[in-house]
C-alpha cells in the first residue's frame, strides 16, 4: 500500500516503530533541528514534534520523513526489512511505467486559504534548523512548481527556501538546475516575474521525486504516479494554472521575481555549512494549508538523511539507464548514501580500459554532485562495501587504473571546489577501474578469491552451514 498523504504515512510508521511523538514542548529555534539531527546520525525515526514554542497546537513538525532505507520501503508500501538491491530494483521497475496524473476540484490543501495582508509565512513554525544558519527554513523537503513558458513542461525541484519576512523568501537555485535554467533566460533576462508554486508536506513518493534527477522535459509528477502505482491527484493554484498535489500540507503560491538578495548560509546535503551568496527572491502571494497543518523538516548534514536516501537510489537508477543507453553492459549501480551522493560504485561484464573511458566519459553527475565512480566486476556485491573496498585496493592500479575528467557541470554545494569553479558551474569525476585486465582469461589469470562462497566445494560449505548452530555459533 502507498500512501496519498502524508498523515496516513505517520500512521503506518508509527505502527512499525518508525516514528516518535514529541508531546512535550520544543523550540523552533534550533531546538527540533538539532533532535532531528543527532536522531538522523543516530539511524533513529522519524519524529512527530506535536507542540512547538510560540505556536498554537495543531501546528506539527515532522523531521526526517524519509532518512532510513526502512521508511523509504513503508513508503513504495514494502517490508520494512527490505534491502537496498531490492528497494532499488522496485524503484526502477515502478518508474518504467509512469502514470499521469488527474485534475481535482476540491483538494484538502485548499481548506484553509490566505491572501492579502493575511498573508504571513512567519504563521507557521519554519524552524532555524542549524546553528549559523542564515534564518529561518520553510521549505527544506518540498517541492518547488515551475513551468517552461516554450514548451510548457513542468518541472518539480527541490531548492531550499529561507524566510526574509512575512511575504519573501529566498531560494537557492542555481543557473545549472532545471528550475534555473527555465527561469534566468526565459524571466530574469528579461527581468519579468515567473509563476511559482511551492508544496511542502506532500505525500512521500512525491516528495522523494522532487528530490530525484530526471531528464529534462521528464515529469517528476509522471514518476510520483508509477511509484505510487495509482494517479496523482492534482489541484489548480488559486492564483496561476500550475497544479500542486491536492493533499499538500502547505502551499505557497506567487512568483519568483527578476532580482537577487542575500540567502544562506545553510547546513547542505554534502555535510558540510554552505555559504551565503545572492539568489532569486520568491514574493508570496497565496497561502492554502490543511487543517493543523503538519511541516516537514530535513536536517540536512552529514549522512544519513533524507536526501542521502532519496538521491541515492534515483541517482544510481539514472546513471545505470545512461550507462545502458551508451552500450556499457552494465550490471548495477550503488551510491552508498554514506558517500552524500559523491560515489557511485559500477558493476559490469566484462572489464579494461576501454570500457572504463566510457564509463567516464558517460557517467553523470547532474544533481548528484561530483562523482568518485568505482568501476568492477560483476563477480564484487555492490551492495557489500567490504567487498567494494577489497577489489578497489587489489584491483585498481595506481596510474593506469585511474581515469580524470576534467571541466564537467559542477554542483555548488560540493566543497572542494575552487570559487572560479563553483562561479562557472564547473566540477570534476575520477573514475577507479577495479576490474581484471583486458588481457587476462578466467582459466589462466583470474584467481579465485578465498572467501568462504568461492573457496571450498559445495560439499562443505552445506555441511558448514548445517552445522552452524551445532558449533554454539549463532
Amino acid at each position: 500500500m502507498t500512501f496519498n498523504d502524508n498523515r496516513r504515512f505517520i500512521e503506518a510508521l508509527e505502527k512499525t516503530g518508525d516514528l516518535a511523538r514529541i508531546r512535550g514542548e520544543v523550540d523552533w529555534d534550533l531546538e527540533a533541528g538539532a533532535i532531528v539531527r543527532r536522531v538522523n546520525e543516530q539511524k533513529g525515526p522519524a519524529l512527530l514534534f506535536e507542540k512547538l514554542s510560540d505556536y498554537p497546537s495543531g501546528f506539527r513538525i515532522l523531521g526526517g520523513p524519509l532518512a532510513t532505507y526502512r521508511r523509504l520501503s513503508i513508503a513504495l508500501g514494502l517490508s520494512p526489512e527490505t534491502h537496498p538491491r531490492e528497494i532499488q530494483s522496485e524503484y526502477e521497475r515502478r518508474t518504467e511505467n509512469p502514470i499521469s496524473p488527474v485534475l481535482v476540484g476540491k483538494a484538502p490543501c485548499q481548506e484553509n486559504v490566505l491572501t492579502g495582508k493575511d498573508v504571513d509565512l512567519c504563521r507557521f513554525p519554519a524552524p532555524m534548523i542549524h546553528g549559523g544558519d542564515g534564518g529561518r527554513y520553510i521549505a527544506t523537503w518540498h517541492a518547488v512548481i515551475m513551468k517552461d513558458p516554450d514548451t510548457a513542461w513542468v518541472n518539480w525541484g527541490m531548492y531550499r527556501l529561507m524566510v526574509f519576512n512575512r511575504h519573501h523568501t529566498g531560494i537557492d537555485l542555481h543557473y545549472g538546475s532545471h528550475g534555473g535554467k527555465i527561469f534566468f533566460p526565459n524571466y530574469f533576462a528579461p527581468k519579468k516575474p515567473m509563476p511559482m508554486a511551492v508544496a511542502i508536506g506532500m505525500d512521500p513518493l512525491c516528495s522523494l521525486m522532487a528530490a530525484s534527477y530526471v531528464k529534462r522535459g521528464q515529469s517528476e509528477v509522471n514518476y510520483a504516479g508509477g511509484l505510487r502505482g495509482k494517479p496523482v491527484e492534482l489541484v489548480k493554484c488559486l492564483t496561476s494554472d500550475l497544479l500542486v498535489p491536492a493533499h499538500t500540507e502547505i502551499v505557497l503560491e506567487g512568483k519568483l521575481l527578476p532580482f537577487m538578495a542575500v540567502e544562506g548560509p545553510f547546513g547542505e546535503f554534502p555535510g558540510y555549512r554552505h555559504g551565503m551568496a545572492p539568489h532569486p527572491v520568491f514574493r508570496v502571494e497565496a497561502i492554502t494549508h490543511r487543517h493543523e497543518p503538519i511541516l516537514p523538516m530535513s536536517s540536512v548534514g552529514m549522512p544519513i538523511e533524507d536526501s542521502g536516501i532519496c538521491m541515492t537510489i534515483p541517482g544510481a537508477v539514472a546513471i545505470k539507464r545512461r550507462l545502458e543507453e551508451n552500450g556499457v553492459p552494465v550490471v548495477d549501480v550503488f551510491v552508498p548514501p554514506e558517500t552524500a551522493s559523491h560515489m557511485a560504485i559500477v558493476s559490469i561484464k566484462g572489464s579494461g580500459s576501454k570500457l572504463a573511458d566510457v564509463v567516464a566519459r558517460h557517467t553523470i553527475s547532474r544533481g548528484l554532485g561530483e562523482l568518485k565512480v568505482m568501476l568492477v566486476n560483476d563477480d564484487v556485491d555492490i551492495f557489500d562495501l567490504d567487498q567494494v573496498y577489497h577489489a578497489f585496493v587489489t584491483k585498481c592500479h595506481p596510474v593506469r587504473g585511474i581515469r580524470v575528467v576534467e571541466h564537467g557541470q559542477g554542483v555548488p554545494l560540493t566543497p572542494f571546489l575552487s570559487n572560479a569553479e563553483r562561479a562557472a558551474g564547473k566540477g570534476a569525476r575520477v573514475v577507479f577501474d577495479c576490474t581484471w585486465p583486458a588481457d587476462w582469461t578466467e582459466e589462466a589469470d583470474i584467481p579465485p578469491r578465498a572467501s568462504f562462497n568461492d573457496i571450498y566445494p559445495p560439499e562443505i560449505k552445506e555441511k558448514v552451514l548445517r552445522r552452524w548452530r551445532s558449533y554454539g555459533l549463532k
